[in-house]
This record gives structure tokens, C-alpha cells and sequence, in this order.
């Protein structure tokens, strides 16, 4: 069922390890294939990450197989679901019987104990967050017109951006979903400046909007010790409690940021000053 598992890793894991055996670790790649939904599964915060690019099909999330205990039950029996669309045209998802169309970076909010999700549009391409939720929410269907955006940085250095909360409290309800979209304006190719730890969540990022042609090297590990990933479009990387995240592309980009954990306060981090990372 599930493309490829992460597991929890330990700071000291990332000491003399190579480069390969980094992204091993921490980069989810090939999530968007025509035809088919990908789903990989981290044990950090239990995430499923994944993608479904529905093409000229129709594609069904599928209900989970194992545990024995689990198997044919709906893969939301116990979860919350973010979706985000970021292909170029619009796509359908069908929740339970109901049709919701999401243009670009529209992003839909499914609730616990969900039954049936399905995707459809030839030219969409469907971004899947999902964690263990505690009680059920109202579906919601959010727009950039819905988030509350906050403008961060400056052309001066490098990373002058727009921050787009869409699934967070006064956005949108969730029992641990926390979920935006960051871009960057032409010019500035940094990232989550400054750099920060918080110890009581972890995150995903997803770039994508980079050309075939440009990279973003994304910056992890304890503050003291960092290391890196170099990351090509529609890649997504696992940021543990207590690692850095940070990035620097060859050219602007986009990414989404999902977070989740035991709180859902977007401002619980610990900033750091750049002088302290080594």
C-alpha cells in the first residue's frame, strides 16, 4: 500500500552518514505519477504523505490493508486529510458522494471518518497530507483568498515571500493538521528566514514550481551541525522536532509546508540567529 516508510530517526543518526543514505532518510520522491496515487508513510507524527495525478482516470484512495485488524476499513477512519492541487488546471475530489473542484492551490480539508475519497481531472495534480486525528471537523474548501497572508523578507536579502495559512485555527479547523503554502517573489530564493526548531511538531516540505533545470539545497540537522539535501521539483523532505529547515533555490519557487504534532500554534518555534548555525 504504501510506496516506501520512513522511520523515526535520532539526531546522532545523521553523524558520518553519506549523502545517499541522507536522502534515504529524509527525501519522498516519484509521489506524482500519471495514472496513479502514491502514498509513503513516516513515523514522524505518523504522516502519509503522498500524490494522485489522475490523468484521463478516475482514482480511488484506497482503504488500508494491514494490519489484519485494519484491513477494508477507510484509510480516514482515525485520520484527517489536506489536499492541495497544484497542477495547472482544475481537478474534482469526491468526498463521500460529494464533488468539490479545486483550481490551483485551492486546498480541501477532509474530516475524520471519511469514507470514500476519489480524484479526477486530467490536468491536476493532487498533494496528499494525512495524520491521526481525535475527533471530526467540518470539510472546508480554502482558496488564497481564505489565508491570512503574511509578507516575510526583502529583495535586499534574498527572501522576500509570501506565507499563505490555510489549514490552521483561524483559517480553518483541524484536531493536528497544519498546513500553508510559501512563495516566493522573482529574485529571492531563501526560505523560513530566520531559521527556527520546534520541538513539538514536525513538518513536511514539498517544493515544487522550480524549472527541470534548478535545484534547492535544503538545509537540516541540529543547529549546530547541519547538513544538507539537494532537492528538484515536486520532491518533498521530513523535518524531525529537532532539525533546522531551510532552504536556498537557483531560482525562485514554491513550496508547502505541513505540519502536525501537540499543538497547532504557528508561532510555538524556536527562532535562531544565523550566526548559531554551524
Amino acid at each position: 500500500m504504501y510506496d516506501k516508510t520512513y522511520y523515526a530517526t535520532h539526531p546522532d543518526m545523521m553523524e558520518c552518514v553519506s549523502n545517499e543514505e541522507l536522502r534515504d532518510r529524509y527525501l519522498v520522491d516519484g509521489l506524482f505519477r500519471e495514472g496513479e496515487i502514491v502514498l509513503t508513510y513516516s513515523h514522524g507524527e505518523r504522516f502519509i504523505i503522498g500524490g494522485a495525478v489522475p490523468g484521463q482516470a478516475v482514482l480511488e484512495l484506497p482503504r488500508q490493508q494491514e494490519p489484519a485488524s485494519a484491513a477494508g476499513h477507510s484509510l480516514l477512519e482515525r485520520r484527517e486529510l489536506g489536499i492541495v492541487n497544484i497542477g495547472a488546471g482544475e481537478g474534482r475530489v469526491t468526498i463521500d458522494g460529494e464533488t468539490v473542484t479545486l483550481g490551483k492551490y485551492e486546498t480541501l480539508y477532509v474530516p475524520m471518518g471519511t469514507a470514500d475519497v476519489s480524484f479526477a481531472g486530467e490536468c491536476a495534480r493532487f498533494y496528499l497530507l494525512s495524520v491521526p486525528a481525535h475527533r471530526a471537523f467540518p470539510m472546508r474548501k480554502l482558496t488564497l483568498a481564505d489565508a491570512n497572508p503574511m509578507e516575510r523578507g526583502s529583495l535586499e536579502t534574498s527572501n522576500q515571500r509570501t506565507i499563505y495559512q490555510l489549514i490552521l485555527p483561524h483559517t480553518c479547523q483541524s484536531a493536528s493538521l497544519c498546513l500553508g503554502l510559501t512563495m516566493l517573489k522573482p529574485g529571492s530564493v531563501w526560505n523560513t528566514m530566520p531559521p527556527h526548531v520546534h520541538e513539538r511538531r514536525s513538518e513536511i516540505y514539498l517544493y515544487f514550481e522550480l524549472p527541470e533545470e534548478d535545484r534547492v539545497f535544503h538545509y537540516m540537522g541540529q543547529p549546530d551541525a547541519l547538513r544538507h539535501i539537494v532537492i528538484a521539483n515536486e520532491e518533498a523532505v521530513i523535518s524531525p522536532p529537532w532539525s533546522v529547515h531551510m532552504g536556498s533555490g537557483t531560482k525562485a519557487y514554491a513550496f508547502i509546508w505541513a505540519m502536525a504534532g501537540e499543538n497547532l500554534d504557528y508561532e510555538d518555534m524556536d527562532v535562531l540567529d544565523i550566526c548559531q548555525l554551524a
